[in-house]
């Protein structure tokens, strides 16, 4: 053999190495993820449901068809199975989407503990119990998870300590386990993640804590945090020009994500929405629009590159965060084929958006709003064409000056305002029906009394808001389920609902909606018509979002069935299971919540009781918050709760809970202890005859009664 020959060989042996080092490099860890997970979650869902959102489109939307408009009204109740007293608590709410693969279900509840059970049966196959720590505090609306995702031969979800865990699908047991942040300074996670291509991405919440809200990419295999993006920029980053100079302002500005993200294969990208500014009720020292709060947001999904932004709000005062999951759809608008992102908010707009720039789909305008130079309110605010899904103007009410429509602005005196914070749409996930082309949007229909307050200054892990919004004494709570024609932005059909709708809904290739709601009712609609075809009483809160799945050949339909902490609704820890099969008829009706807001109407947690009935304590001069004599609930009570004194008698108000407590006069605030830490007390001196209720600030469904003679 010559030397060119032997050159020729060698040179062959060396680029046969390279290859095989650019397959080791490149091409093994493509192959390292889950590809079968990873093309489920890019197709139309069939029989598993392997996400929180169905799929990477979040548009809820199963192919199954099996039960359908014609055969819907015979659907019983296949298996109800309890999770053995798991987040069965005042101060828990059960909100999670349930997971199926491969026949079984794996099922998160607000104390962040998993339960794999068989979907035909019901029985529990392993149970996770996740022992988190009973001291956190920096929470906003009580204890809650929303959901899990799998990849990998695992199962991903964040925990209320800021954590992120990874258990083995097959046993439950924890393989790592990552800290995003530190609950003691205002952390949380209640988000379901979204695992893709080896990757689990994560937000976090605390928005109300002033955190820095973030989105976080972690390595499915190992939990190592491989980019972080963060939601408010520092100085010199995009972005970072609409906070004010020279301050530190935005590095506790909030804008943190509540929801599970949609991702899109083709274009790369990765899509969330942020929540309110911190403080929340406060303008004033946070001058600018204040980037990225209440923003819909697009980046490269493997680097965390920005990409496109569009705010919702402009510096937000109202707490009008985004909060629902983003929803991918395919359209044609104006005859050409355009790839949609729309996103529910509580401003009661659905923002519809080309997904490829941020662009809106359907018209958005900038339009002068309400002026107030204190706030350094926005002097445009964005206006999505089409129709809201709530109203967004309220009514005057006894005790208010002022009664204001969307983006009233307000200062110290209490300003009665529609939607508030606390309405339109939630966290409430929103379906899309490629069949109809509508959304499907739950809506709440709440006013709030909003204040500011400049007390407050910010200490890590404390609550930061600075003001509050309160649902007036005596106002009415509802809701609204609404079908929005995804090509006008316009309502098709509506339902008006004597409760404030948080669960979200899914859709069928059945042609149906399946929806819960507080009083415990499961319901199915015509998703053309909105027409009830059937009800099912589950006994409990019904407030989490339903799946659809198959099993051996037969669908069925679930829904996780606990309550909801602010809703009022009944708590438990049931998991219900619906088939044409099914032999499970309907339990008995819960107390409902309450649809009227204030001390003489408190929503109603099974087995709590109204204001009015608590008992009457003659001569008592010391209030007690937080008392834990009767259990944790007890966090988020005065006790006693009502009381009869005399004019000219001081009241001691005495913080014996975990958390910092506070009893402001409501609605008009003529009397503040301050926020007590535990162990401190303050005296409230009572000289006006009549009746004086008082609220916690950070807490406001907390209430008190004090009776002066």
């Amino acid at each position: 053999m010559g030397s060119y020959d032997h050159r020729f060989v060698a040179l062959m042996m060396t680029l046969s190495f390279l290859f095989l080092v650019i397959l080791f490099l490149v091409i093994l860890p493509v192959l390292a993820a889950d590809q079968e997970i990873d093309r489920l979650l890019r197709s139309p869902v069939g029989k598993d449901w392997v996400t929180n959102g169905g799929n990477l489109t979040n548009q809820r939307y199963s192919t199954l068809n099996q039960i359908d408009t014609s055969n819907v009204a015979q659907l019983k109740g296949a298996w109800m199975t309890r999770l053995k007293g798991s987040g069965f608590d005042a101060k828990y709410s059960f909100e999670a989407t349930p997971l199926v693969k491969n026949g079984i279900m794996y099922v998160i509840t607000g104390n962040n503990d998993v339960f794999a059970l068989n979907a035909k049966t019901g029985t529990v196959l392993w149970e996770y119990w996740s022992d988190v720590d009973k001291r956190i505090s920096a929470l906003c609306c009580g204890w809650v998870n929303r959901g899990l995702a799998m990849g990998e031969g695992l199962l991903f979800f964040g925990q209320l300590d800021a954590n992120v865990v990874a258990l083995d699908m097959k046993t439950g047991k924890v393989v790592w386990k990552t800290s995003i942040e530190k609950w003691e300074n205002g952390y949380s996670i209640t988000s379901a993640p979204l695992y893709y291509d080896g990757m689990v991405f994560s937000g976090i919440g605390g928005g109300e804590f002033g955190v820095r809200g973030r989105l976080t990419a972690l390595d499915a295999k190992t939990g190592a945090i491989l980019w972080r993006w963060y939601t408010v920029p520092g100085s010199g980053e995009f972005g970072g020009d609409t906070w004010p100079p020279d301050t530190d302002h935005a590095m506790r500005g909030g804008a943190t994500v509540w929801n599970t993200p949609a991702l899109d294969p083709e274009l790369g990208l990765i899509y969330f929405v942020t929540g309110n500014c911190g403080p929340n009720h406060d303008g004033s020292m946070r001058e600018g629009d204040n980037l990225f709060c209440a923003s819909m947001i697009a980046l490269k999904a493997k680097t965390g590159e920005y990409v496109w932004h569009f705010q919702q709000v402009h510096h937000d005062i109202w707490n009008y965060d985004a909060s629902s999951p983003m929803v991918l759809f395919d359209t044609v608008i104006n005859g050409q084929p355009r790839k949609g992102i729309a996103e529910a908010g509580h401003t009661g707009w659905v923002y519809i958006l080309d997904r490829t720039n941020g662009k809106p789909l359907i018209g958005i305008e900038e339009r002068p709003v309400p002026q107030e130079p204190r706030q350094k309110t926005a002097k445009t605010q964005p206006f999505p064409l089409g129709d809201a899904t709530v109203p967004q103007c309220a009514d005057s009410l006894p005790g208010y000056d002022k009664a204001g429509c969307i983006f009233e602005p307000f200062w110290e005196t209490p300003v009665v305002i529609q939607p508030s914070g606390d309405g339109g749409t939630n966290w409430s996930p929103v379906p899309y029906s490629p069949s109809t082309r509508y959304f499907y949007v739950s809506g709440t229909v709440r006013t709030s009394a909003y204040t500011r307050s400049g007390k407050r200054e910010f200490v890590p892990g404390k609550s930061y808001g600075r003001g509050s919004q309160v649902t007036p004494v005596g106002s009415p709570m509802s809701g609204t389920f609404t079908a929005i024609d995804s090509t006008t932005n316009k309502i098709v059909w509506q339902h008006k609902t004597p409760y404030r709708l948080g669960g979200g809904a899914s859709v069928t290739a059945g042609g149906l909606v399946f929806r819960g709601e507080p009083d415990g009712n499961f319901f199915a609609l015509d998703a053309k018509t909105g027409k009830e075809l059937w009800r099912f009483q589950t006994g409990f809160g019904a407030d989490a979002p339903p799946v659809v799945y198959e099993v051996d050949g037969e669908q069925y339909v679930a829904i996780a069935t606990g309550g909801n902490r602010l809703q009022g609704s009944a708590y438990g820890d049931a998991v219900w299971a619906f088939s044409l099969k099914g032999q499970l008829g309907p339990l008995w009706p819960p107390p409902p919540p309450s649809t009227i807001g204030g001390p003489s109407a408190l929503p109603q947690r099974w087995p709590a009781v109204v204001m009015a009935s608590k008992p009457i304590e003659t001569g008592v001069v010391t209030v007690k918050i937080g008392d834990h004599k009767e259990g944790d609930h007890k966090e988020y009570n005065y006790s006693p709760a009502r009381i009869r004194i005399k004019a000219g008698t001081a009241v001691t108000f005495t913080n014996v809970g975990k958390l910092g407590h506070d009893a402001v006069a409501f609605p008009g605030r003529e009397w503040d202890t301050g926020e007590l830490a535990t162990g401190e007390s303050k005296a409230i001196t009572f000289t006006q005859r009549g009746v004086h209720y008082y609220i916690c600030t950070p807490h406001p469904w907390m209430y008190g009664e004090v009776i002066v003679e």
